[in-house]
């Protein structure tokens, strides 16, 4: 069964043409080293639960919004082996220093998920 990395982030308002831009780059550079697949998307219907919500997953802030983004690979051992390539890749070491993200790297929200129903 495919296997996906899937991610939540808080992106400021202020910085989604940035955000965008390094989502390009390293969808990119994901999709180079064997990725079947990467999505982001915008929140745009996420309404404020009142013990659990996408919103209050990162602690969203009134200047901010909420993306949802995800990687598609062929199994576990696929994704191990693209993911290690993806984190030696040199274009991707500026984009992850902390200070260079455009979003707050504390209240970003990730894991990998097996495919449990493919219809």
């Amino acid at each position: 069964m495919p296997y996906v990395d899937g991610f939540i982030v808080p992106v400021p308002k202020k910085n989604l043409a940035l955000y965008r831009a390094v989502a390009r780059k390293f969808g990119k550079v994901w999709r180079e080293h064997g990725a079947l697949e990467y999505r982001e998307s915008m929140a745009d219907d996420v309404k404020w639960g009142k013990r659990t919500s996408f919103p209050r997953s990162v602690k969203l802030k009134r200047n901010e919004v909420v993306w949802l983004s995800w990687i598609v690979y062929r199994n576990r051992k696929h994704r191990d082996r693209v993911l290690a390539k993806v984190m030696k890749d040199k274009r991707l070491a500026a984009l992850m220093n902390p200070k260079a993200m455009p979003f707050d790297g504390k209240r970003f929200v990730y894991g990998g998920f097996r495919i449990m129903i493919d219809l």
